[in-house]
C-alpha cells in the first residue's frame, strides 16, 4: 500500500495528470456512483450520482464514465489514471461484443476519442484496487458512497440489466427450493461443502460453484458429474440396473463397489488421501490424483500391494 501511495503521489503531483478514484454502492435498490478526481495532489472534483434499479456493475461503470468526463474537461491534462475496485466493469469499455452497458461504453469512447485527438501522446491507465486492501484514497470514496441514505422515488425506469438480474435471482431461488425442499436433486446426489464446510448451493455467478472447480477440463468435468450424481458404471450401478452382472469392487475388499467406497476406502485409488473428501476442493484433488476413478473403463485396474 505504501508503494501505491508513492506512485499515486508522484503521478498526481504532475500538473498534466489526473487520478480518478471510483466506487459505487447499492442501498434500497438505489445505486450511488462516486468519483474523486485528484490533480496536483488535491481532490479537485467530486461527482455523486444516484440511479434507481441498476446493477452494481452499471453503477461502477457510470462512476468511471463521470470521472473520465470531468478529467477530460480540464485543460492541459494529458494522462488519466482510473483507480477502481471493479476492473471487470472497466473492461466493458473496450469489449466489442454486445452487452447491456453499451450506452456508457459509447459515451466513454467518444470522450476518449476527443481526448486522444487533442494530442496523440495522451494516455489513460486503469488500476485495480480491491476494497480489502483498504487503500486510504479508495477508502475515502467507499465511505462517501455508503454515506447516503437515498429513498426511492416512483415511478422510475428499470434498466434492462437489472431486470435480467432479478429474473436470474428468481430462477435461482425457485431452483434452490426445488433442489432442496422437493429433493429434486435425487437421493443419490453427493452433497459437497465449500472451504468453510457450508453446503454448496446453486448459483449462476462465474459459472456456478461446481463448474468453477472442474469446468476447465472436459474429462474431469465428466468424471465429477458422474460421481456427484452417482450415475457411473461402478458396482452399485450394475446392482441397480444389471443385477445379474458382477457388482463387487475389483479391489476384493468390498462386496459392492459404491461411490463412498471409491472415495474413502478403495485401495485402487490411493493417489490422494484426505478424510474431508466431502469438501469440493478435496473431492477435485482426489479426482485429479486418480484419473481412472469414475471413468468409463473396464475393471482391469491393478490392485496396490498395500
Amino acid at each position: 500500500m505504501q508503494q501505491l501511495d508513492e506512485i499515486t503521489l508522484q503521478s498526481s503531483s504532475l500538473f498534466n495528470s489526473a487520478i480518478i478514484i471510483t466506487d459505487a454502492s447499492v442501498k434500497n435498490n438505489i445505486a450511488t456512483s462516486i468519483s474523486h478526481i485528484h490533480i496536483l495532489n488535491h481532490p479537485l472534483i467530486k461527482t455523486v450520482h444516484h440511479a434507481v434499479y441498476v446493477t452494481s456493475t452499471e453503477a461502477k461503470l457510470f462512476a468511471i464514465r463521470c470521472g473520465i468526463n470531468q478529467a477530460c474537461s480540464k485543460n492541459n491534462i494529458s494522462k488519466i489514471i482510473v483507480v477502481t475496485d471493479s476492473i471487470h466493469a472497466a473492461k466493458k469499455i473496450f469489449e466489442s461484443s454486445p452487452h447491456p452497458y453499451q450506452l456508457h461504453m459509447t459515451s466513454i469512447l467518444q470522450e476518449l476519442h476527443r481526448f486522444f485527438a487533442k494530442n496523440q501522446n495522451n494516455s489513460i491507465e486503469f488500476w485495480e484496487c480491491p476494497s480489502h486492501l483498504n487503500w486510504r484514497l479508495h477508502q475515502a470514496v467507499d465511505k462517501d458512497s455508503k454515506s447516503f441514505d437515498p429513498q426511492p422515488v416512483l415511478p422510475s425506469r428499470i434498466s434492462w440489466d437489472y431486470c435480467k438480474k432479478i429474473d436470474s435471482d428468481n430462477i435461482i431461488s425457485h431452483w434452490k427450493m426445488t433442489f432442496q425442499a422437493l429433493d429434486g436433486k435425487g437421493s443419490n446426489f453427493l452433497n459437497l461443502t465449500d472451504d468453510n464446510y457450508e453446503e454448496i448451493e446453486p448459483s449462476y455467478i462465474k459459472g456456478g460453484p461446481w463448474l468453477q472447480a472442474f469446468g476447465h477440463l472436459n474429462s474431469l468435468c465428466a468424471r465429477a458429474t458422474r460421481a456427484i450424481t452417482n450415475h457411473t458404471l461402478i458396482g452399485k450401478y450394475h446392482l441397480r440396473f444389471f443385477p445379474n452382472e458382477d457388482f463387487s469392487c475389483p479391489c476384493g475388499d468390498f462386496p459392492i463397489e459404491s461411490r463412498r467406497h471409491i472415495l474413502f476406502n478403495c485401495k485402487r485409488h490411493n493417489g490422494y488421501w484426505n478424510p474431508r473428501r466431502d469438501s469440493l476442493c478435496h473431492f477435485i484433488l482426489f479426482l485429479s490424483a486418480n484419473p481412472k476413478a469414475f471413468a468409463f473403463i473396464d475393471h482391469s485396474l491393478s490392485v496396490s500391494p498395500n
